[in-house]
């Protein structure tokens, strides 16, 4: 038997913000709230334990520092990868420079609080 990721946990300095920038992003919705501010976003019609894994944004005021060890991956589902970008850019995303030489098939964002991610090319059909 094998495991699948159930949910990725991000600390933030504000989950209200994330949680809304990250449940635009992904058409996440809110799930629940911990007493310790920490807040489940997933997918509407499912929540925890679906194909998706859920998101739980964890408030933390421990600053930053260097390069994430572990971003995330995200690919258009019902439009091309420009028009996905010109969405993400008007939800608050940032482009980000971690050394990319410009030929690469993807765009390298950052969230509100500049967790990189980036924007994959290839198109994925809806679940």
């Amino acid at each position: 038997m094998a495991c699948r990721i159930s949910e990725l946990v991000i600390d933030a300095a504000d989950p209200d913000r994330l949680a809304a920038f990250w449940s635009e992003v992904l058409g996440y919705v809110e799930l629940g709230r911990e007493d310790d501010g920490s807040i489940e976003i997933g997918p509407a019609d499912v929540g925890f334990g679906g194909l998706q894994p859920t998101l739980v944004l964890s408030p933390s005021s421990a600053p930053r520092t260097g390069k994430l060890r572990l971003h995330i991956d995200v690919s258009a589902t019902d439009r091309d990868q420009d028009a996905e970008l010109e969405r993400l850019l008007a939800v608050g995303a940032k482009p980000v420079d971690v050394g990319q030489t410009g030929t690469e098939s993807w765009h390298v964002l950052a969230d509100p609080e500049g967790n990189e991610f980036c924007l994959l090319r290839t198109r994925l059909q809806p679940l």
